[in-house]
């Protein structure tokens, strides 16, 4: 690795495997494609046409959709993080916690907009070494601590933290009963007047009626979804 890329940050891309996936099926099915207008276009040049535009058009849909995750990898969720951390509208003071911190995306971001306050993430993908250094790269090394989570409880204790964000993390947390808990922890360590801020896929209208059975003041669902690889939502609840 060269030092210029060593020397920026590095929040990973997003489900690897399945972008890799998107390529080889988008390549495989172009190189079909292809074979089969080869072999029929002398004698059948009307069809031949027609199926290489029509599995030809499947091949490029892959591969749309492969640099479709990694646009998203590399610019997209920062974009989504900084609009997240404005609705939290931090002063920089505040204590922040990032539950399912992974590399530091959002840990680091909020740590970026502190001046006094601290960052603490939550770790469920064993990326604590990523995240810290990706907050030495960052300048904010000195702002955050990152702990191992574990068993759909928060060690900290109540009304303990201003501020509490998630993002595309509780979709990787056991079963609905464990991410309910999960849910019901993060608004217990948020202090009275604190915001709490859910980015998730598919249930976050789930997660908004659990914030409101537990007691949030005010829920609010973005109207309109994130296209990640299925609809995404941001739930804002203030304690």
């Amino acid at each position: 690795m060269s030092s210029a890329v060593a020397d920026r940050p590095n929040y990973g891309i997003d489900s690897p495997a399945t972008v890799k996936n998107m390529f080889w099926r988008g390549g495989w099915t172009l190189a079909f494609a292809l074979a089969l207008f080869f072999m029929n276009r002398i004698e059948y040049p009307g069809p031949a046409a027609r199926l290489l535009i029509a599995v030809g058009g499947i091949g490029v849909a892959f591969l749309a959709a492969g640099f479709y995750m990694i646009w998203w990898s590399r610019v997209a969720k920062l974009q989504v993080r900084d609009r997240i951390l404005d609705s939290l509208q931090l002063r920089g003071d505040e204590r922040v916690l990032d539950v399912g911190s992974g590399t530091g995306l959002m840990l680091v971001g909020a740590a970026k907009r502190l001046k006094s306050g601290r960052a603490t993430g939550v770790d469920f993908s064993g990326a604590v070494d990523a995240a810290k250094q990706n907050a030495k790269l960052e300048g904010v090394a000195d702002k955050i601590r990152v702990d191992p989570g574990k068993d759909g409880k928060l060690v900290y204790p109540d009304q303990h933290y201003d501020a509490v964000v998630s993002v595309l993390a509780l979709r990787q947390v056991g079963d609905a009963d464990e991410r309910a808990q999960l849910v019901r922890e993060m608004f217990r360590v948020l202090k009275t007047g604190g915001r709490l801020a859910i980015f998730d896929l598919l249930r976050t209208g789930e997660y908004a009626d659990l914030l409101r059975d537990t007691g949030a003041a005010k829920v609010e669902l973005s109207p309109v979804p994130v296209l990640w690889r299925f609809p995404a939502h941001t739930v804002i609840a203030t304690k």
